[in-house]
């Protein structure tokens, strides 16, 4: 989503040069410059466009090469690529010289349509938490438990643990589906399928006479929760510019805390029904916040990305139209950008060049899958699972049930300010730091947690660790659950980013399902009885994950998806992404040769 036509920002760019189009020959061989021949580019790209703004608009005082010097490096090291470098030279221009507020003029459309299908978390956030608070509703445990003497009727530990993880096993599925569907009949029809599917399964959570029909409804909702989980990330990471991008992707996990506020607040509404609709009404709601997103997915556009590697160009131009404001945005050099970042796509990965799951493992792609993959797995294993059992700690505190869904109300209102914080430090610190930041914000608050966790038990100690819960939900809110989508949408090939998002996420969903068969073990009394010390279990493994992070997460903060394919294709290092973003024309990754290249393709240290 790139370029721009004359507007009234000062930093919209002007574009006037038309889209062309050359296939690359499959015989092309990928030539590498040298540094004799890197100087001689820069050279002919100076004087060729010495009058261009060589400055950066994302990182102010620090000098870097102009679109025109990457591009023609770009075309010296794929030669048939060149007739079409001008208007992708300008569309990478523009894109790079606007501001926020001019990214929102000119893309309205892009972003109410990304806010809408992201609006399908919301609905997710507000299903999947409800089962866990169910399971204290006296009605409910009447419904589907089994009565016990001297403690009425409760549900066992073994179902409760089938009924939240085979939640995640329907996800998983839905998310191995999801990769295929949406290749083959695109975003749009999969997610409007997948609503549909939704609403019939809510009959059998609504009508569940039994805790087996209960475990088939909720197996069987993971389905389209599974698609709900990828597609919305893969559709907004791909209708916006960059400038936008990072708003729109860690926006994700705002509509989550939306959607789990929601069904907090509707519940507790609901604690001291003792009646079936205790239960019923909240799985009824499902349908009505479900049917106005079913409505507005029937009239999204469809992405013109996917539509452009489909080889569905004038459908492409079309989509694009719909998202972009009228007469203020060049689409032919937006095109011309999707098709030449295609082709060179295409051509870097010439050994594989297909788009299934088994490409997301081949070549360069397996470092990006990685990547992903563990981004998202280090959200599971960072201490965030404590965070659900905060009321836990103030009800042993002497709080009533009340007080502990009121309390509850709070922890998302905290989290809501914490992801709205996280625009700002995202637009200013990037991804990679403030990935690392927060990884180290929430390792020393699992530590303090562990050593207060190994006191005597208190009224205070246990106030306290329930305090230290909601500091930790505020950073993680802050730094590791927004970035996550942000760098899991970007990280992936425009090609593969579908099938890689679905195998990250079901990792996640992987992580989970051991996660949350461990926690309840650690606090239980009658299990293994860690209690706070729990935390320095939490705070080993996020230890971990900031090691990895240092040593394996790159800063993609700036860069266009054509940037981020150069760089893994060169196999740079983690410093080489931050030098580009920084200085590109310091950078000279077009030198790299392969004497200098690594051998293994989980190259980047």
């Amino acid at each position: 989503m790139i370029s721009t036509s004359q507007g009234s920002d000062p930093h919209c760019a002007t574009i006037s040069s038309s889209s062309h189009e050359e296939h690359l020959p499959q015989q092309m061989e990928f030539i590498t410059a040298r540094p004799a021949e890197i100087e001689m580019g820069r050279k002919h790209a100076c004087s060729h466009h010495s009058n261009e703004d060589p400055t950066s608009p994302i990182s102010t005082g620090s000098s870097r090469t102009d679109t025109s010097l990457f591009i023609d490096q770009l075309s010296m090291a794929l030669p048939a690529l060149r007739p079409l470098h001008s208007p992708a030279r300008e569309a990478m221009s523009s894109e790079r010289k606007m501001s926020f507020l001019c990214g929102c003029r000119l893309y309205p459309k892009a972003l109410i349509w990304s806010l809408v299908l992201s609006s399908t978390v919301i609905m997710e956030g507000f299903d999947t938490i409800l089962i866990f608070y169910f399971f204290t509703f006296p009605a409910f445990k009447q419904a589907y438990g089994t009565p016990i003497d001297n403690a009425g009727y409760q549900i066992s530990s073994k179902w409760q643990f089938a009924l939240t993880t085979g939640a995640e096993a329907g996800e998983i599925f839905g998310l191995l589906m999801n990769g295929f569907l949406a290749d083959r009949i695109g975003y749009r029809w999969t997610l409007f399928l997948s609503l549909v599917f939704l609403f019939l399964c809510i009959n059998l959570l609504f009508f569940a006479v039994n805790i087996q029909m209960l475990l088939a409804a909720e197996i069987l909702c993971g389905i389209p929760w599974g698609v709900f989980q990828t597609l919305s990330m893969t559709y907004a990471a791909e209708v916006v510019p960059t400038k936008l991008r990072a708003y729109l992707l860690s926006n994700i996990n705002l509509c989550w805390i939306w959607g789990q506020l929601l069904a907090t607040g509707v519940l507790r509404t609901l604690v001291n029904n003792t009646t079936e609709w205790s239960y019923r009404i909240p799985f009824a709601l499902q349908w009505a916040i479900g049917v106005p997103i079913l409505i507005s997915v029937m009239f999204a556009p469809e992405s013109p990305w996917w539509l452009m590697q489909h080889g569905q160009q004038p459908q492409a131009r079309k989509s694009l139209k719909r998202l972009i404001a009228e007469g203020k945005v060049n689409v032919d050099e937006a095109v011309a950008m999707m098709d030449y970042t295609n082709k060179v796509e295409m051509y870097l990965n010439k050994h594989d060049g297909g788009t299934s799951y088994i490409s997301a493992f081949k070549g360069i792609d397996c470092r990006r899958t990685e990547i992903a993959c563990m981004v998202w797995v280090t959200q599971q294993v960072c201490g965030t699972s404590l965070t659900g059992w905060a009321t836990t700690f103030y009800e042993q505190a002497g709080f009533d049930v009340n007080k502990a869904f009121d309390l509850s109300l709070g922890i998302y209102g905290l989290a809501i300010l914490g992801s709205m914080v996280s625009w700002y430090l995202l637009s200013r610190f990037g991804r990679r730091r403030l990935y690392i930041v927060g990884l180290c914000a929430l390792f020393v608050i699992l530590l303090i947690g562990g050593i207060i966790g190994s006191l005597p038990t208190s009224k205070g100690q246990l106030w306290t660790l329930g305090s230290l819960l909601l500091i930790l939900t505020v950073v993680y809110d802050m730094t590791i659950g927004p970035v996550c989508y942000v760098l899991v949408a970007e990280i992936p090939s425009t090609r593969l980013r579908i099938k890689t998002v679905v195998l990250a996420r079901t990792a996640y969903n992987l992580a989970g399902i051991l996660i949350n068969w461990m926690t309840p073990r650690m606090l239980s009394a009658t299990d293994w009885n860690w209690k706070g010390k729990s935390c320095f279990f939490f705070a080993g493994t996020t230890a971990f994950c900031l090691i990895w992070c240092y040593y394996r997460l790159p800063e993609t903060f700036g860069l266009s998806y054509l940037e981020i394919d150069i760089l893994f294709e060169k196999k740079a290092s983690v410093s080489k992404f931050h030098e580009l973003r920084e200085r590109l024309r310091s950078v000279g990754y077009f030198n790299i040769d392969s004497n200098e290249r690594p051998a293994s393709d989980w190259a980047g240290f």
